[in-house]
């Protein structure tokens, strides 16, 4: 059977435990030959555990270009995800990008026209598209079964984080290290699910409050109301600093409703459609008869491999991407209009002013410049973590 041969930019905590996933043959399709990094402890490290047919690399132009891969999956900090897959894509190579597909929308529109141009497979780690729960509710809104969409409202504030965490690396909490905070981050998947079930909202209004739980520069709490063309809303709650957290969806139709919580989708389907009900019932206080159904998640499951195999599966064999990497930009739309709609205290249209952000962002890493933080290192993992699972 034939393998792409898949290299690695960036061997830290996330590519790490992919390095491991292909390595250890867990991605069908897939053949590790080849990772990158600026550290030389990651680069020992991959030494005694990857055996010597994978070549390392501590300068990733020489890997791309010196025909040891077919592939490259980029898992480096937010901000070069974009420049790094240009030069793959130049190179004629394909290309998996860790989330999120960068920190500004200009940047990653020119990724966009890059991937385009090549006609190369581009992918991104969107893991959460894989989760069962998420793909039938987004079904069900596409069938219609829910009717005319009315309010979607997610609470994902199950992100706890220590102190610790942030002075982990120092990159983390920053607007030049990572170019947000929750948004970006960790909630930056909820973000992409968000729009995927739903659709864009036409513009947003957001609220952030900045190292409101923990001693960083970039948001830990933020709420975002989203407004769409029919006049339908959204309301999406995230932090970093509630314990123990919720993790839970409502999605409010015209014909229905769709609960995701604990695991379980909770769907209600009315025998007749909301505002049809409502002008004809001569009851002050009327009740709809409700149909009810559950669908449960089916055990646990691994979407990082998933995303992974469909990846190789697109390029050997031309099966659609679960997670094209074009779609990235989305979720970006709505974290950086999210961001200026704060910085401005008013409303903002999707999508925002790319270079207006731009101007507000440098404006926040500049004022980095003179902020010490300490630093404690941490161990890079060596298999998924649980924090990177939808957690209920």
């Amino acid at each position: 059977m034939k393998k792409i041969r898949m290299g690695i930019i960036g061997i830290g905590n996330m590519g790490t435990a992919h390095a491991n996933a292909i390595f250890q043959g867990k991605t069908e399709g897939l053949e590790l030959t080849a990772v990158c990094d600026i550290d030389s402890g990651r680069l020992e490290w991959a030494k005694h555990n990857l055996g010597p047919d994978v070549f390392l690399y501590s300068d990733y132009r020489l890997m791309i270009n010196e025909g040891k891969v077919d592939a490259v999956l980029i898992a480096t900090p937010h901000c070069l995800h974009p420049s790094m897959a240009i030069d793959c894509f130049s190179a004629g190579l394909h290309v998996l990008t860790e989330k999120p597909s960068g920190i500004d929308i200009l940047n990653v529109r020119k990724m966009n026209e890059a991937a385009q141009k090549s006609g190369k497979i581009f992918g991104i780690m969107y893991n959460q598209r894989t989760n069962p729960l998420f793909a039938r509710l987004k079904e069900l809104v596409e069938e219609g079964t829910l009717g005319d969409m009315k309010r979607f409202i997610w609470i994902v504030n199950n992100w706890y984080r220590s102190q610790a965490y942030y002075d982990s690396g120092k990159w983390r909490g920053s607007w030049m290290g990572e170019g947000g905070g929750v948004l970006i981050n960790q909630a930056y998947h909820n973000l992409d699910i968000w729009q995927w079930i739903t659709g864009m909202p036409k513009r947003l209004r957001a609220f952030c409050k900045y190292g409101y739980y923990h001693n960083i520069t970039v948001e830990d709490d933020v709420t975002i109301y989203g407004e769409y063309e029919n006049k339908a809303s959204a309301v999406f709650i995230t932090s970093t600093g509630e314990y123990p957290g919720t993790n839970r969806i409502e999605y409010s139709g015209t014909k229905g409703k769709a609960v995701i919580e604990e695991g379980v989708l909770k769907l209600y389907l009315y025998d007749m459609d909301e505002r049809e009900f409502c002008f004809v019932s001569d009851e002050s206080f009327p009740k709809m008869d409700i149909y009810y159904e559950e669908y449960k998640e089916q055990g646990p499951e691994n979407g990082h491999i998933a995303i992974l195999k469909n990846f190789a599966d697109a390029i050997l064999y031309n099966k659609p991407l679960l997670a094209p990497g074009y779609e990235g930009i989305n979720g970006l739309i709505i974290c950086n209009g999210a961001y200026i709609s704060d910085w401005m205290d008013c409303w903002v249209d999707l999508p925002p002013d790319e270079n207006l952000y731009l101007r507000f962002l440098k404006e926040r890493q500049d004022s980095e410049g003179c902020i010490k933080k300490n630093y404690i290192a941490s161990n890079s993992v060596d298999d998924y973590s649980e924090r990177w699972k939808v957690r209920w």
